[in-house]
C-alpha cells in the first residue's frame, strides 16, 4: 500500500495549516514531502493589521512583516478594514498598528474595526487564546496624542487579549523621530515573541543584505491592447464616489486669490460636480489623488530605462515556497488596471516625490553591488543612521527620485519586479470644503495654499498635490480631478439658537466659509467669525463677501492682519480684546467654539486666551477655566481642526 503524504494544498490557508485533500504518492517523492509537512508545521503566523491615514502606518506594518519574513515567520499584512474582524477570536499573533487622526479619531480604514471592537456585547474574554501587541504613531504637539493606539490597548486587555509588551507610543517630535520609539519597541517585541513563537528548527534567519522576493511580478505585453482605458469612469448614477471609484470633477475656476506681490500663492479652486449625488455639509472634507509632474515622470523612466508607453500584468508572488515565506497572498492593487501602462504606474500610483522612509533605503540597500553606495545606503537603513538619514533626506526634503539619482549604480541594478515593494502608493489628499451646497449647488470650492519653498538642495521644494492643482487651467480646456467626499471631524449644531464662534487665520477658514454660507441659507445668523492674515491688502481671503454678510446682519467679523503695525496682533489678542461678547455668547448662550487652521502654535495660545476670557469675565479661577474648557470639550461645545 503506498505512503499517503499531504499536498501543498494543505498548507496554502493563510499561510497555516488546515488539511483540504490528501494525495497518494509514491517513491523517493515521499520522504522529501514528508521533510516540507515538519518544516512547515513549525513555522508560525504573523497578522500585521494596519489603521493608516497617510500611508505611515502602513510603511511601519510592511517592515514588521518584512522582519517576520527574515525570522522565518509567515506573516500577513492588512488594512484593518478588509480584515475579517470575527476571525480575531481565531488568530494566534497579532500586532495593531496605528495612528491617531483629528482629535483623538481612528484612521478611516480602521472605523469599521474601531465600531466593532467597541460593542458592548463582546464578552471579556473573547480574544483569550490571542498573544498580541499595539504599536502607536503619533505626535505630541496634538493634545490626543496617541489616543487610538492607547484606547485599543486598553480595550484588547478587557476583552482577554494577552499582551505581549506595553503599548508602544512613536512620537514626530522625538530627537530620532518615530523610529526612536519604534526601534528598542521592535527589539523587545522580537525578544518576546521568538520565544514563545521560536523559529523552524535548521533554518537560519535571512540576512539584512539579502534580498527578499518581491510582492509582485511584471509580466510586459508585446503589444499595446486594444480599447485600453486606464481613465477614471464615471460612477454609476446611484453609487456615491469613492477612493476606488472617484467622480471626475470638472475643473471651472482656478484663481490666485493673494496679491501679486505677496510670498504665497493660494488658490480659490472649484469644482463641477453636477451628476455625482454628492451631498455635503460644513466642516466635510473633499479627498484627491494627485498625479505626478510630467518631468519627474520622465526623468524616472529614463533612470529605470523604461519605456512609458509599454503595458503590463501584474501577479502575486508565489507564497507557497518554505525556503523564504512571504505574505499568504498579496492582492493585485485595486486602482491599478490589468493591463496597466508604465506611464500610468508612474504618473498616478507611484510616490516618487515624497521624501523617502527608512522602509525606502532598507529595500534599495539589497541591489547595492558599488561598495561606497552599499555602505551609506546601509547607514540610512540602520537605527544608528537616522541622523544621518535626517540631515541626508529629511532636512532638505529629498524626494525618492533624487535619492536614485545620488545612487546611480544601485538604480541601473534595480528589478521594475521590486517598484512596489520600494515606493508607497500616492496617498489621497483633504481639504476643508469652503462653500455650501445651499449656495453653490452642484459645486465645491476650496482655497489652496501652493506649497513651494527653498531648502539646502538648489530646485526648489513643491508640493505634489498643491503643484498639480495650481497647475490646471480650465481655460484652455476641459481639465478633471477625480475625487470623492468624506465627513469632517467638526460638527455645527442644528439648533438655529445656538450661536457659534469661529476662530480660522489663514486658509483655517476655509471650513467656516462653508459654514456660514450654510447657516446664513437656513436663516442662522448667530456667526462670529475671527480671522486672521499677514495683511489686510495681500491674503484677506473672502473679503468682499465677508464684507456683505456682515452688512446683512449675517455674521460678525473680527480680524487681526499680523503685520500691517508694528507690533504683531494674531487672533488670539482680538479674542482677549472681544472678552465680553465672548463670555455672553459662551456662558449665557451655550455658544459653540470652532478653531481651524495650523497646528503650531495658534491652536494652543486660542485656548489660552480664551481661558484669560473666562477667568476675566467670569471671575473663576485658572483651573476653573481650564475645567470649563474641558467640559465645553466633552460636550462637542469646543471643536478643533488643525494640521502641521
Amino acid at each position: 500500500m503506498p505512503g499517503l503524504v499531504l499536498s501543498d494544498s494543505y498548507f496554502l490557508q493563510s499561510g497555516l495549516t488546515v488539511p483540504v485533500t490528501p494525495v497518494l504518492s509514491r517513491g523517493k517523492k515521499k520522504r522529501d514531502e514528508l521533510i516540507r509537512f515538519s518544516i512547515k508545521m513549525s513555522i508560525h503566523t504573523l497578522l500585521v493589521l494596519y489603521g493608516s491615514q497617510t500611508g505611515t502606518a502602513q510603511d511601519t506594518a510592511e517592515r514588521i512583516g518584512r522582519q517576520a519574513q527574515r525570522r522565518r515567520m509567515r506573516f500577513r499584512v492588512e488594512a484593518l478594514d478588509t480584515y475579517n474582524v470575527a476571525n480575531l477570536i481565531s488568530e494566534s499573533l497579532v500586532v495593531f498598528v496605528c495612528s491617531t487622526t483629528g482629535q483623538g479619531d481612528p484612521p478611516d480604514n480602521m472605523k469599521k474595526f474601531w465600531r466593532f471592537l467597541f460593542r458592548k456585547s463582546l464578552p471579556a474574554d473573547s480574544l483569550c487564546r490571542l498573544d498580541c501587541a499595539v504599536l502607536g504613531l503619533g505626535d505630541s504637539s496634538y493634545p490626543k496624542f496617541n489616543f487610538v493606539a492607547k484606547k485599543l490597548y486598553k480595550r484588547l486587555l478587557q476583552i482577554g487579549a494577552n499582551m505581549l509588551q506595553p503599548v508602544g507610543l512613536a512620537d514626530d517630535q522625538h530627537d530620532l523621530g518615530p523610529d526612536g520609539v519604534i526601534d528598542p519597541w521592535l527589539l523587545s517585541f522580537w525578544q518576546k515573541t521568538l520565544s514563545v513563537y521560536p523559529p523552524p528548527a535548521g533554518l537560519a534567519p535571512i540576512r539584512e543584505e539579502e534580498k527578499l522576493p518581491p510582492r509582485y511580478v511584471f509580466h510586459f505585453l508585446d503589444e499595446v491592447p486594444d480599447k485600453q482605458t486606464e481613465h477614471l469612469q464615471t460612477p454609476d448614477n446611484k453609487a456615491l464616489p469613492t477612493s476606488l471609484q472617484p467622480f471626475p470633477a470638472r475643473v471651472v475656476f482656478n484663481q490666485r486669490v493673494t496679491h501679486p506681490s505677496h510670498f504665497q500663492d493660494v488658490r480659490h479652486i472649484e469644482f463641477d460636480i453636477t451628476g455625482s449625488n454628492i451631498q455635503y455639509n460644513a466642516g466635510d472634507v473633499v479627498m484627491m489623488r494627485p498625479c505626478n509632474a510630467a518631468e519627474d515622470v520622465e526623468q524616472f523612466c529614463q533612470l529605470l530605462k523604461l519605456d512609458p508607453e509599454r503595458y503590463f500584468t501584474l501577479t502575486s508572488t508565489d507564497s507557497s515556497t518554505v525556503c523564504v515565506p512571504l505574505l499568504s497572498v498579496a492582492a493585485v492593487p485595486t486602482r491599478l488596471p490589468q493591463p496597466c501602462s508604465v506611464r500610468f504606474l508612474v504618473e498616478q500610483f507611484l510616490d516618487i516625490s515624497a521624501v523617502p522612509r527608512r522602509s525606502f533605503f532598507e529595500v534599495l540597500a539589497t541591489f547595492a553591488t558599488n561598495e561606497l553606495e552599499r555602505e551609506k545606503l546601509v547607514e540610512f537603513s540602520s537605527a544608528q543612521g537616522q541622523d544621518s538619514l535626517h540631515s541626508y533626506c529629511n532636512r532638505p526634503r529629498r524626494t525618492a527620485l533624487e535619492v536614485l539619482t545620488d545612487f546611480p549604480h544601485t538604480t541601473a541594478e534595480l528589478s521594475i519586479d521590486y517598484l512596489l515593494d520600494l515606493f508607497p502608493e500616492i496617498q489621497p489628499r483633504s481639504f476643508s470644503i469652503a462653500s455650501s451646497l445651499l449656495q453653490h449647488p452642484d459645486r465645491i470650492q476650496i482655497l489652496l495654499a501652493v506649497v513651494k519653498y527653498k531648502t539646502l538642495l538648489l530646485k526648489p521644494r513643491k508640493g505634489l498635490c498643491s503643484s498639480w492643482l495650481a497647475s490646471l487651467e480650465p481655460s484652455k480646456g476641459d481639465v478633471y480631478v477625480p475625487l470623492w467626499v468624506k465627513k469632517g471631524s467638526l460638527r455645527f449644531p442644528h439648533d438655529p439658537d445656538s450661536p457659534v464662534i469661529m476662530v480660522g487665520p489663514g486658509t483655517g477658514v476655509a471650513p467656516f466659509r462653508s459654514a456660514i454660507q450654510e447657516r446664513a441659507a437656513l436663516g442662522k445668523m448667530a456667526n462670529v467669525l475671527f480671522f486672521g492674515c499677514r495683511s489686510e491688502s495681500k491674503d484677506f481671503y473672502c473679503r468682499s463677501e465677508w464684507e456683505e454678510k456682515v452688512q446683512r446682519g449675517h455674521m460678525i467679523l473680527v480680524t487681526a492682519f499680523s503685520r500691517d503695525q508694528e507690533d504683531k496682533i494674531y487672533v488670539q489678542h482680538r479674542i482677549k480684546e472681544q472678552s465680553k461678547l465672548l463670555w455672553d455668547l459662551i456662558a449665557r448662550k451655550n455658544a459653540f467654539f470652532y478653531i481651524a487652521g495650523n497646528a503650531k502654535q495658534m491652536p494652543t495660545s486660542v485656548c489660552d486666551a480664551l481661558k484669560e476670557v473666562f477667568q476675566k469675565e467670569g471671575g473663576i479661577s485658572e483651573n476653573q477655566a481650564h475645567e470649563m474648557l474641558d467640559a465645553m470639550e466633552k460636550t462637542g461645545r469646543f471643536q478643533s481642526e488643525t494640521w502641521s
